[in-house]
């Protein structure tokens, strides 16, 4: 699958199936409780910081449809964000999608 970009090098780890992608703000509960829970599990993850980099934001929204931080894909799937992703975790299913 290829991917229109504004950030080409956000395509790139998308299309490579880069495991865990991340969008995030500065001073985001959401965004800190989600990354908490990967690096936690050891999860390695490129993390894109709407906060710094304005364009990012625009990005997220195209790739996922979401709005709000953060905003999660992992092995190119979206994901959803902070509480989708515990979700996952509770159901146990979480893990399974990490080892692709």
């Amino acid at each position: 699958m290829t991917l229109s970009c504004v950030l080409p090098h956000v395509c790139e780890a998308l299309n490579n199936m880069a495991p865990v992608t991340i969008y995030t703000r500065d001073f985001c509960g959401y965004c800190a409780r989600a990354k908490a829970l990967l690096d936690m599990k050891g999860v390695d993850y490129a993390e894109y910081n709407a906060t710094t980099t304005p364009e990012y934001r625009q990005e997220m929204i195209e790739k996922s449809g979401g709005t709000t931080f953060p905003q999660i894909f992992i092995n190119g799937q979206h994901v959803g964000g902070c509480d989708d992703l515990h979700a996952l975790e509770r159901a146990g299913k979480l893990d399974a999608m990490l080892a692709g």
